[in-house]
């Protein structure tokens, strides 16, 4: 009996969940294949191309959706069992709320596992090979992407304006480049011409610049003014390494370790990278603890439908990630230790959680926001 439940929760969780995820990791393809259809139609980039930019993209989105596509299949699975009475039939054969949660925590083991794998090694090779890609088809198409009196923002961190472009001569003349890839010196250059060409076998762009002056700040307010007659400015990933424009987004996690003990890295860096690190493994943890309150949520909507479950998933996907930017906040500034603040967000939804499916098992009620409350309430308010 146990068996033959068992494989039913799973089998309804497991359908929801594998909707839920396509339809997340849709809705967060769709802000980037209205820029990557651009590189098709008006810059010639090969689908091929567009094809790998999207599959260097798909980690990093499943970070994200992998919880959030979980919680939606529990709230939807329990809420179909409580609304059909099913929850009640198993309750009058002996089975308890808690022998529910076996397969529940079985589906949410494996979706951890899933999101940690994307997080910890999808998401370091996907970033990467992703601006490599990208490099590549600038350097390839740099001359059909640039244009007079346009700021060029093509590549993260440089911003190119030219006063006139010769594209058969790949010659620019009036030239001025803002390089912000290093947020503590950045510096910006001023050029009379300059001829844009390939960096060589390493998927970098170089730009020669001619009589030109560069303009650079320092720590602590310095300034620098530099005079050239010859300046060569390369742009792109120099193999690997944790320097050549590569951030905490980019490293793996042997990588943020070396970053983190080295003395060389700036205390906000460090932070960061701490930040990055935790955040590897507290976000695909979220699938386990949100079993705690997708299970007793699902079960009291009862009669109310998917829009029900559907909308309590987004406002708890909503607070969760909220809570989880204020703690990445506070660890970046230091406010608190990266080893704390990041699992503060889990700690309090498994507390939470906790709460509620105590008050279900002991056959008590509690509210559940859903939309048509929400409206509702700002009718009783107006």
């Amino acid at each position: 009996m146990k068996r033959i439940l068992s494989l039913y929760i799973i089998r309804e969780i497991s359908s929801l969940f594998l909707l839920g995820i396509s339809i997340f990791t849709l809705i967060l393809l769709m802000g980037r294949l209205i820029k990557l259809t651009e590189l098709v139609v008006s810059r010639g980039v090969p689908l091929l191309d567009v094809g790998r930019m999207i599959l260097y993209l798909m980690p990093s989105f499943l970070v994200f959706t992998i919880p959030m596509a979980f919680l939606l299949a529990v709230l939807l699975a329990f809420g179909r069992f409580s609304a059909d009475n099913e929850i009640t039939v198993l309750k009058a054969c002996g089975i308890s709320l808690v022998q529910m949660l076996p397969p529940v925590f079985v589906c949410a083991l494996i979706a951890t596992l899933f999101a940690l794998a994307a997080s910890t090694i999808g998401v370091p090779w996907g970033n990467s090979a992703f601006k490599n890609l990208t490099i590549k088809v600038l350097k390839q198409n740099a001359a059909a992407t640039i244009r007079e009196k346009v700021f060029w923002d093509e590549i993260p961190g440089i911003m190119l304006y030219t006063d006139a472009f010769d594209a058969k001569l790949n010659r620019l003349q009036g030239i001025v480049i803002h390089d912000g890839r290093n947020p503590e010196r950045p510096m910006t250059i001023f050029a009379r011409e300059g001829v844009l060409e390939g960096g060589g076998p390493q998927s970098s762009l170089r730009v020669s610049l001619d009589n030109g002056t560069i303009h650079a700040a320092g720590a602590r307010g310095e300034y620098r003014l530099i005079h050239f007659e010859e300046y060569i400015m390369t742009v792109g990933h120099q193999g690997g390494g944790a320097g050549g424009g590569r951030n905490e987004l980019d490293m793996w996690i042997s990588e943020l370790q070396q970053q983190i003990s080295s003395p060389a890295v700036t205390v906000q860096n460090r932070l960061k990278m701490l930040s990055e690190l935790h955040s590897r493994f507290a976000f695909p943890c979220a699938s386990l603890v949100f079993v705690f309150i997708a299970v007793p949520m699902g079960i009291q909507n009862r009669r109310s439908g998917k829009s029900a479950g559907f909308s309590a998933s987004i406002g708890l996907l909503l607070t969760y990630y909220v809570l989880m930017s204020i703690a990445r906040t506070l660890a970046e500034k230091g406010v608190l230790p990266a080893a704390m603040a990041l699992w503060i967000p889990n700690i309090v939804f498994c507390l939470f959680g906790w709460m509620l499916l105590r008050l279900v098992s002991l056959e008590r009620s509690f509210p559940v926001p859903t939309f048509n409350g929400l409206r509702a309430l700002l009718r009783v308010k107006s």
